[in-house]
């Protein structure tokens, strides 16, 4: 009696194995054989992708996150088909790899907003490798772009390291974006001096220096009649790698040569008047 229990049980069990198998084989095969091809076909696109990148104009530091990106979403995107085809309740998953990335995105928040602006930097640009910037309080020549932060390059040959975070959001200025760059110096003359002495002055200065741009033309005007000194501005275009050359070479001319145009460079000066009590 025993024994014709067991056999039955095992029988049983063969028939629901049986039964398993017809029902859930052609499932798992197809899975099998959309893993397969989808694996293959991640491979071949994203191989596409990165063609494609390298003959187009992008940054080339951006063009590994973008093959890499594409072969994540695409291999997730092929696992969740092929769990779904096998019978695999995404519901619970889904919700489970949800929560587990909020999670993950609160603890890694500050990294993962500096991962995004290095993003957004790399595509639009805002500045290039060489580039003469000024950002959060720092100004430099980039010297990398990563997609974490930007290396800058000071005058003093100091290395600063600018998360990229607040880089995209923040304000910048990027003096290397133009060709052209606009010198303006602010000159004083004393009180007396002829105005006139002074424009042929600054006029035979701009002459004598091939650096300076005819167009657009330079502009001196008087703008302010100071405590101590009567001052002129002057304004010239120049290409932008001349910049800092042309403004020093300006500043030493007119502090040589001032005085061959019969010209004063003005000091703070005080007048006192002493009254003898009768």
């Amino acid at each position: 009696m025993l024994i014709d229990q067991q056999v039955t049980l095992v029988n049983k069990y063969i028939d629901k194995t049986i039964d398993f198998g017809f029902e859930y084989a052609p499932k798992l095969l197809g899975g099998i054989i959309v893993l397969v091809i989808g694996l293959w076909a991640t491979r071949i696109i994203t191989k596409a992708v990165g063609n494609s990148l390298e003959k187009s104009r992008i940054d080339h530091s951006l063009i590994p996150f973008l093959k890499s990106l594409t072969n994540i979403v695409l291999k997730a995107l092929v696992a969740i088909t092929v769990m779904g085809m096998i019978g695999i309740q995404m519901t619970s998953f889904v919700a489970i790899l949800g929560a587990a990335g909020l999670a993950v995105g609160m603890a890694l928040s500050g990294t993962l907003q500096n991962f995004a602006g290095g993003v957004i930097i790399l595509i639009l640009k805002p500045f290039r490798l060489g580039d003469f910037i000024e950002a959060q309080g720092f100004t430099g020549t980039v010297k990398e772009i990563t997609i974490f932060s930007t290396m800058l390059n000071t005058p003093d040959k100091k290395l600063v390291i600018i998360p990229n975070g607040p880089l995209s959001t923040g304000a910048l200025i990027n003096y290397s974006a133009e060709p052209t760059r606009r010198v303006d110096w602010t000159f004083g003359i004393a009180y007396g001096d002829d105005t006139e002495n002074f424009k042929r002055a600054i006029n035979d200065f701009i002459a004598q220096d091939e650096r300076i741009l005819k167009e657009p033309a330079p502009f001196m005007g008087l703008s302010a009649l100071a405590d101590s000194s009567v001052n002129f501005t002057v304004r010239v275009w120049v290409d932008g790698p001349d910049y800092w050359n042309v403004f020093f070479d300006m500043n030493e001319k007119v502090y040589n040569k001032f005085a061959d145009y019969n010209l004063n460079i003005p000091f703070p000066q005080m007048d006192m008047h002493f009254i003898k009590e009768k």
